[in-house]
């Protein structure tokens, strides 16, 4: 089968804090959820200064959105001389994605998003769902193979005046939950913030399952 070849396997967590957004992912990808393909995936890509995505899916789809959506974003900087906002980013890729899957193809390009970022309004986080759907999400989002694990602790730990420092923390627990349980997730975390000064890449922990005598 053509899907037991194509990349993918993965858990993404979204947070909204009262001070920002926190994105995170696992490193692992995966041919068919039972051979690690890649131990060192970056699944949290900026695309802006302000917006970044968590990713999941296909590979190959993948990559060529983020080229497609960072372009498109820029050409509209250009031609508006103004900053997109993250609603425009968020409904922008959801036309990219809804038109990507129903293109006829052996492969299906099937591509999941969790996206963060601010403008001048605020903070905010958009689920982008295979089909192109686009949803805002006022408290966190999980998406990948690993979501049911993600979402678990989400539901138990969330709490709405969370900040940009426990945001942290919980991401990185949610993302080892997962990890525990889920074949397709593993080898490590990328945890991203997002807050008034832009978007930074604040977290990189490698797990190692090597032993040693």
């Amino acid at each position: 089968m053509v899907q037991e070849h194509v990349k993918k396997g993965t858990t993404t967590v979204g947070i909204v804090c009262k001070d920002g957004i926190i994105l995170a992912a696992d490193k692992r990808a995966t041919l068919g959820g039972q051979i690690i393909a890649n131990k060192n995936v970056d699944k949290v890509v900026q695309i802006s200064d302000n917006m970044a995505f968590t990713t999941a899916g296909g590979v190959s789809d993948i990559q060529l959105l983020t080229k497609l959506i960072k372009a498109e974003l820029t050409l509209k900087k250009i031609r508006t001389n103004q900053e997109p906002t993250v609603k425009e980013a968020a409904n922008l890729l959801g036309t990219i994605i809804y038109d990507n899957i129903r293109k006829f193809s052996l492969i299906p390009g099937v591509t999941a998003f969790l996206l963060g970022g601010k403008d001048d309004s605020g903070f905010y986080l958009y689920e982008l769902s295979p089909d192109g759907s686009v949803m805002e999400a006022k408290d966190y989002a999980a998406d990948g193979s690993g979501m049911m694990m993600a979402w678990g602790v989400l539901e138990t730990l969330y709490t709405k005046d969370v900040t940009i420092k426990e945001g942290i923390e919980l991401a990185v627990k949610t993302i080892n939950a997962s990890m525990q349980r889920d074949a397709a997730s593993g080898e490590g975390i990328d945890v991203f913030t997002i807050t008034k000064d832009g978007v930074k890449h604040v977290l990189t922990k490698k797990v190692d399952y090597r032993i040693y005598l």
